[in-house]
């Protein structure tokens, strides 16, 4: 993968020590993190940095949360002139709160920022101007270890403006969200795919290994055909030989015997079509780590699945994410079929060690240069 440059300048970039700060006057109540919907309550403060052309970065600052302001003809709402990232804050066993490898979302943020030419910042910048709003709204982050602060920088181009072009105007924005988990099945329970090669998530050379919400908000239309025929989510496959790509919006990892009798984890690598997840690089991280099968990031047919699962050599198939951290897949409808994946007999066990795994490090049980604590 390439490494991508940093502004050169201080001019280019913003920087935290200046961060100005206005806190609210009354908080607002914590939710019960037992009730909570995913993204749908917000904590007291946001974080907030404008770009002009003419002027460069403004101070950061941390202010109330509050509604934006924008010209009906701003560019982030015509053409998509946008990005986000996704992380959380996790308050450790021992009430410590820590983050969870975010220099890799940084590094994604700055990836995505230059796909859509709008303009670089200092990674570490962004991290501690973060950083400082987690702690300034740290009693949000649930007092539970089934529950998270998701972070949610985002950045869009606001230029007032119908001409197709770069941004001369921008708003770099980060808003807190406690969650609990990701899917109403629960935390661990294994969620149902739909394959259909109609609808095709990314492509070569395009923007799939990039965070733009242009490539969510496309894929609503399959999900809800998804949903019609009741699975939960989409298998995203690609070209003519059905590749599979991700689940949903997860990176997607198949557990089995290969066609040479090898114990196998296997992946999509990183060619452009699948996004980079920070949880897909710490389960093939974790893997190779520990050195008990081969571990892969290379293609694999939606063919090579099914003659897999008719041969009895698929153990599990199960999806990451940041916000789901690690989600097993027990059936696909493919072709009017549906295929199922012999979770009974296997139970989860990789996929449920790995969850284990992670979340001992994002919980402060197990120690690890993975985290860094912010409070």
């Amino acid at each position: 993968m390439e490494t991508t440059k940093l502004p050169q300048t201080a001019a280019d970039t913003f920087k935290a020590s200046d961060l100005d700060i206005e806190l609210v006057q009354s908080v607002a109540e914590k939710p019960d993190v037992k009730h909570l919907v995913f993204g749908t309550v917000f904590t007291d403060h946001m974080l907030v940095i404008h770009w002009t052309l003419a002027g460069g970065w403004e101070r950061p600052r941390i202010q109330p949360l509050q509604n934006l302001s924008l010209h009906p003809a701003t560019s982030a709402l015509h053409y998509s002139v946008e990005l986000f990232e996704g992380l959380k804050a996790y308050r450790g066993v021992d009430s410590k709160i820590r983050l969870f490898r975010p220099m890799l979302n940084m590094d994604r943020m700055l990836r995505s920022t230059i796909r859509v030419a709008l303009p670089t910042f200092d990674r570490a910048e962004l991290l501690e101007c973060i950083k400082k709003l987690v702690e300034v709204d740290k009693e949000w982050v649930p007092y539970s270890t089934e529950g998270s602060l998701y972070i949610r920088p985002t950045f869009i181009g606001t230029e007032a403006s119908l001409g197709l072009k770069k941004s001369t105007k921008a708003m770099l924005y980060v808003i807190l969200s406690p969650v609990g988990p990701y899917f109403s099945t629960g935390m661990f329970n294994a969620v149902s795919l739909w394959a259909n090669p109609e609808y095709v998530r990314a492509w070569r050379g395009g923007t799939g290994d990039c965070k733009l919400g242009g490539n969510y908000g496309a894929s609503l239309y399959a999900q809800s055909q998804a949903l019609n025929v009741g699975c939960q989510q989409v298998l995203w496959l690609y070209e003519d030989d059905e590749k599979i790509t991700e689940a949903g919006t997860m990176n997607l990892f198949l557990y089995w015997i290969n066609e040479q009798g090898e114990e196998e984890l296997v992946t999509a690598p990183l060619d452009g079509i699948v996004l980079p997840g920070v949880t897909r690089q710490s389960i093939v991280d974790l893997a190779r780590e520990w050195k008990k099968f081969k571990v892969e990031e290379r293609p694999v047919t939606m063919a090579q699945l099914v003659k897999g699962l008719k041969e009895n050599r698929v153990k599990e198939l199960f999806g990451s994410g940041t916000a789901c951290v690690v989600c097993p897949v027990g059936r696909i409808l493919y072709k009017g079929e549906n295929l199922q994946i012999p979770v009974l007999e296997n139970g989860h066990k990789l996929a449920k060690q790995l969850m284990d795994s992670l979340t001992d490090i994002q919980y402060g049980r197990e120690a690890s240069d993975w985290t860094c604590q912010v409070a």
